[in-house]
């Protein structure tokens, strides 16, 4: 699937990152809506007690990322929030859909250093392409598990039984549990 953008519109992608607290969403909608953004694509996430949120907004031209920059900055004064605006060009703002299979790959185990590198780095290696990635520490604070949930894209002639394959062996070597299975996409 492609989406092209209008190119009529600035696109711009706008990251805010700071400690958690109620209405970091609403301060943030609220500049870009004032400013007559349009929010494209955005993702949410809360990591440890930080929120963050990455957004692409559109914007009809002529207009700045100074103007974006200036009004973050007077929204973000004192609150302990972090905002970054980075022009995006044309050919940055096309929507392209993962190709091949996609799947869903989950890692359980106890927390240890370069699970995410190692698992990571054997779907690079085969051509994997990962769309999402999400991490975190399930359990009591005396037995943590860590989870590592992935949505990847398999290339030409990687089945989920073939990725499965691959990952065994690291299921050995990391003492973790990994599973893979296909995701059907929805269609609307």
């Amino acid at each position: 699937m492609n989406l092209c953008r209008k190119p009529n519109l600035a696109h711009f992608a706008v990251t805010i990152i700071g400690k958690d607290r109620t209405g970091i969403v609403a301060d943030t909608s609220e500049v870009l809506y004032k400013l007559g953004c349009n929010v494209e694509d955005s993702s949410c996430t809360m990591l440890g007690g930080e929120f963050a949120m990455i957004l692409i907004v559109s914007h009809e031209k002529p207009f700045s990322k100074k103007k974006l920059e200036e009004e973050f900055t007077a929204k973000t004064a004192g609150t302990g929030l972090s905002a970054f605006v980075r022009t995006l060009k044309d050919d940055e703002v096309c929507y392209q859909g993962p190709e091949g299979e996609l799947c869903l790959i989950s890692v359980y185990g106890s927390d240890k250093p370069g699970i995410v590198y190692r698992v990571t780095r054997e779907l690079a290696d085969r051509g994997v392409s990962i769309a999402d990635l999400n991490t975190k520490l399930i359990g009591k604070p005396t037995e943590p598990v860590y989870v590592l949930v992935l949505e990847a894209a398999l290339p030409q002639g990687l089945s989920v039984e073939d990725a499965t394959a691959l990952l065994e062996k690291l299921k050995k070597e990391l003492s973790v549990e990994i599973s893979v299975r296909l995701i059907t996409p929805v269609s609307l």
